[in-house]
């Protein structure tokens, strides 16, 4: 019986090695912008079960990657205030530039990118085990006023200089 169950186990492993897998899949990301300038920033993700393992053995730190990708885009200190196998929430001061001219106010965000987390992702030793997507799959910047900007499937995200109404 021994034998037999050794085999099973060791076709198991087989697959799922040579089997491709699932992994980080960026589905949404959601900025919104306060008044003065401050931003709420809440992505929600997939992990694959290699990643979520390397999360649990603490190999892989998603919440020091996030605290990284973001405090790269920001004169301040972010603070990563919820990070879990599937969403994250983020707070950054200051993440927008305030300008007023004759009356207007116009904001600006700094341009995102995600392609230095994919870049640590790929120096993990289970990177080859794995194909990661940090291109949200929507990406909304919200404003005080209510405007929207929407992208899709970018890594990079570009900066917005918005005219408040």
């Amino acid at each position: 019986m021994k034998p037999i169950l050794i085999v099973i186990t060791g076709l198991i492993l087989v697959a799922c090695a040579v089997m491709p897998a699932s992994a980080f899949t960026m589905k949404s990301l959601s900025i919104t912008v306060a008044g003065n300038g401050d931003a709420r920033v809440d992505m929600n993700y997939d992990l694959s079960f290699v990643e979520q393992s390397a999360v649990l053995f603490r190999i892989a730190n998603p919440t020091a990657e996030l605290k990284s990708a973001f405090d790269s885009a920001s004169r301040n200190p972010v603070t990563v205030t919820q990070a879990s196998g599937s969403a994250a929430e983020v707070l950054i001061p200051s993440f927008a530039d305030i300008a007023r001219t004759g009356g207007k106010t116009t904001m600006t965000t700094p341009s995102l990118s995600f392609e230095r987390a994919r870049d640590v992702l790929n120096s993990y030793w289970f990177a080859p085990l794995v194909s990661p997507n940090f291109a949200p799959a929507v990406t909304t910047i919200t404003f005080p006023d209510g405007y929207i900007a929407t992208y899709y499937n970018q890594i990079t995200i570009p900066s917005v200089s918005h005219q408040m109404s």
